[in-house]
C-alpha cells in the first residue's frame, strides 16, 4: 500500500504529476521511494509539461475593459434614501395638505417636508423628481461590458445593452467611473459606440484581430462584467465560425465555450495576443446562464460598422432592393442549377436598385463581382457592407442559363425591413372555400383568385409534399417555373414541359398575405 513518507505525497500522487520513467529512475537510483535529492516540486516542474497561463494578456488587456451601467429616467417616483418611495400624482410634500395622512406621518417621525435643508439632503437640489420640471431621476436600468478602441476614449458594447438608456456610466477596472455619450448605434448587427471625455487623460485600449488568422481550436479570453460583479475573466476555444442563429441578416458569429453570462454583452473575447477576435453578444442556455455555447460578433464586422458609426454615428449600407430567400436542393433541381446555392429572389421592391436593373422574381443571384454567392445571407452581408452607390456586377440565373445585370447600389433605408423570405413561413389560415379542381399529384386543390392573378388555393391534402413544404389553404399560385398562371391548365401545361427538360421538380411562387416565396414541387407523377 502506498502511504506519505516524512509527510511528502504519495507515489500515486507523484505518477499523476509525473512520468513513470521519471519516478522509476529516482526509485532505482536511491533505492527508497520518494527519498529523492530534489524536491516533488522541483521533480514536477522538471518534468510535467508547461501549463499555458493567461494572466500575461490580462494584464495587458484588463484596463481597456469597462463595465457598462445603462439609467434611464423613473417619472412617478421619490426617493427618500429610507427605503419609501411614493407616487403623489406629480405633486411634491408641499402641494399635499396639511392633515394629508402621508403628510403627518412624515411629520410624527421627524421628517419635516417643509424643512428645506431636509428635503435637499433627502431628494437632492432638485427636488423628489431628481430633475427639473419633474421628470424624474436617473436609476440605473441595465448593465453590460465594453472597451476602449482609442486613446481619446471611444468605447464599444452592444446596441441591445444602451438601447433603452438616456444616460451611461462607464466604470474602469480600478473602479473609477465616467460619463459616457453615446455616439451611435446598429440594430442589425447588435453595435454601439459611446465616447468618454478624459479631460486630456489617455485611456489603455485594444486593437482587432484579423478574421483570417482566427482559426476553430484557437484559445480565447473573454473579459466583462457577469452579473454585475465587475472585471470577470474566462477562458476557453473558438468552437466555430460563421453561425447564423437567426438574429439577422448579418449573422455570421464566432461560437466560443469561454463563460459568457448575462453582463458579459458587449464585452471583448481575445486571442493570446490581446487582440479583439470578437465581441460577446449572445448565449445559448436552457438555465439563463453559461453552459459553454456563446457567440460574438467577428472583429471584421464590428471593425467596420464601428469606423462608420465614430464617423457619422449611423452606418450607411448598400441597399439592392429584393426580397430573397435560400435555394434548397428540391429548388436547383427545379430550376436546372448543379448546386443548392446563390440567393433566389422572390419579388424586386419597385423602384428599387434591383427592379430598375431589371431583376426579376425567380433569378438566382449566383456571384457577386465575380465570388461565388453561398446563400442569401451570404448576398445580404456583402451588399450590406458595401457603399451606397457602388456598381456592383451580379451574374443571375434565369431561363436555365447565367446572365450578368449590373446594378447600382442605393442606401438601405434605416427603417427597411431586411427581408428574406422563409420556405417554412406559416401564414394563418382562412376558411378554404369549395373546391374546383383538383391537381391530385401535387396534393392541391385551386380555384380562380379573387383578383383574376393566379390561383387560389382552396385545398391541401395534409399528406402531400406540398403540405410538408408549408403550403396553405388561402394562398395563392401566381408563377410556376418563372410562368405565369391563371388556371389549372396552365399548371399543367408548364409541368408537362418541364418533365419533357428532363425536371423532377417544378418551382412555384406562393403568395400569402407575409409576402411571396418560392417552394420546389415534385411532378413524376404529374401527367
Amino acid at each position: 500500500m502506498l502511504k506519505n513518507f516524512n509527510g511528502r505525497p504519495s507515489l500515486a500522487t507523484v505518477l499523476k504529476a509525473s512520468t513513470v520513467a521519471g519516478i522509476a529512475a529516482a526509485v532505482l537510483a536511491t533505492g527508497v521511494p520518494l527519498e529523492i535529492t530534489r524536491s516533488y516540486a522541483e521533480a514536477v516542474k522538471v518534468q510535467a509539461p508547461a501549463v499555458p497561463s493567461f494572466a500575461n494578456v490580462v494584464d495587458a488587456v484588463s484596463p481597456a475593459v469597462v463595465s457598462v451601467r445603462v439609467e434611464n429616467r423613473v417619472n412617478p417616483v421619490a426617493d427618500n434614501n429610507d427605503g419609501f418611495s411614493f407616487d403623489f400624482n406629480g405633486r411634491g410634500f408641499d402641494d399635499l395638505p396639511d392633515d394629508h395622512p402621508l403628510k403627518r406621518f412624515f411629520k410624527q417621525f421627524g421628517q419635516d417636508p417643509n424643512d428645506q435643508q431636509g428635503h435637499q439632503r433627502r431628494f437632492g437640489q432638485n427636488g423628489p423628481n431628481g430633475g427639473p420640471g419633474g421628470k424624474g431621476r436617473l436609476r440605473p436600468v441595465a448593465q453590460g461590458s465594453g472597451f476602449f478602441i482609442s486613446e481619446d476614449g471611444y468605447i464599444v458594447t452592444n446596441n441591445h445593452v444602451v438601447s433603452d438608456g438616456q444616460a451611461f456610466v462607464a466604470v474602469t477596472n480600478d473602479g473609477t467611473e465616467l460619463d459616457a455619450k453615446l455616439i451611435g448605434k446598429d440594430p442589425r448587427t447588435d453595435l454601439a459606440v459611446l465616447k468618454v471625455d478624459g479631460k486630456g487623460k489617455k485611456f489603455t485600449y485594444v486593437n482587432w484581430a484579423d478574421d483570417n488568422n482566427v482559426r476553430v481550436g484557437d484559445w480565447v479570453v473573454a473579459v466583462g462584467n457577469p452579473f454585475g460583479l465587475g472585471g470577470t475573466v474566462t477562458a476557453g476555444i473558438v468552437s466555430a465560425r460563421g453561425r447564423d442563429i437567426g438574429s439577422g441578416p448579418y449573422d455570421d458569429y464566432l461560437q466560443v465555450d469561454a463563460a459568457v453570462n448575462r453582463g458579459n454583452s458587449g464585452g471583448p473575447t481575445f486571442n493570446l495576443s490581446g487582440e479583439v477576435v470578437g465581441i460577446n453578444t449572445a448565449i445559448f442556455s436552457p438555465s439563463g446562464g453559461s453552459v459553454g455555447i456563446a457567440f460574438a460578433i467577428p472583429a471584421s464586422t464590428a471593425r467596420d460598422v464601428v469606423a462608420d458609426l465614430m464617423k457619422d454615428g449611423q452606418v450607411s449600407r448598400g441597399w439592392l432592393g429584393v426580397q430573397i430567400q435560400p435555394v434548397t436542393k428540391d429548388i436547383a433541381e427545379s430550376i436546372g442549377l448543379s448546386e443548392p446555392s446563390g440567393a433566389l429572389v422572390v419579388a424586386p421592391q419597385a423602384g428599387s436598385p434591383g427592379d430598375k436593373a431589371g431583376m426579376k422574381a425567380g433569378d438566382v443571384v449566383t456571384a457577386l463581382n465575380g465570388e461565388t454567392i453561398k446563400d442569401a445571407r451570404d448576398l445580404s452581408r456583402r451588399i450590406g457592407a458595401m457603399q451606397p452607390g457602388s456598381k456592383v456586377e451580379l451574374s443571375v440565373w434565369r431561363a436555365g442559363k447565367a446572365q450578368p445585370l449590373t446594378v447600382e447600389l442605393g442606401t438601405l433605408p434605416i427603417d427597411q425591413k431586411d427581408a428574406s423570405a422563409d420556405d417554412n413561413s406559416q401564414p394563418q389560415q382562412p376558411e378554404a372555400p369549395a373546391s374546383e379542381k383538383a391537381l391530385a399529384d401535387l396534393g392541391l386543390t385551386v380555384g380562380p383568385s379573387d383578383d383574376g392573378k393566379g390561383l387560389a388555393i382552396t385545398g391541401i391534402d395534409p399528406d402531400s409534399d406540398a403540405a410538408d413544404k408549408g403550403i396553405k389553404e388561402g394562398e395563392k399560385i401566381t408563377s410556376v417555373n418563372n410562368q405565369e398562371v391563371a388556371s389549372p391548365d396552365d399548371v399543367i401545361k408548364v409541368l408537362n414541359q418541364a418533365k419533357k427538360d428532363g425536371r423532377t421538380r417544378a418551382l412555384f411562387q406562393i403568395q400569402s398575405n407575409e409576402g411571396s416565396r418560392f417552394v420546389a414541387l415534385p411532378i413524376n407523377g404529374q401527367g
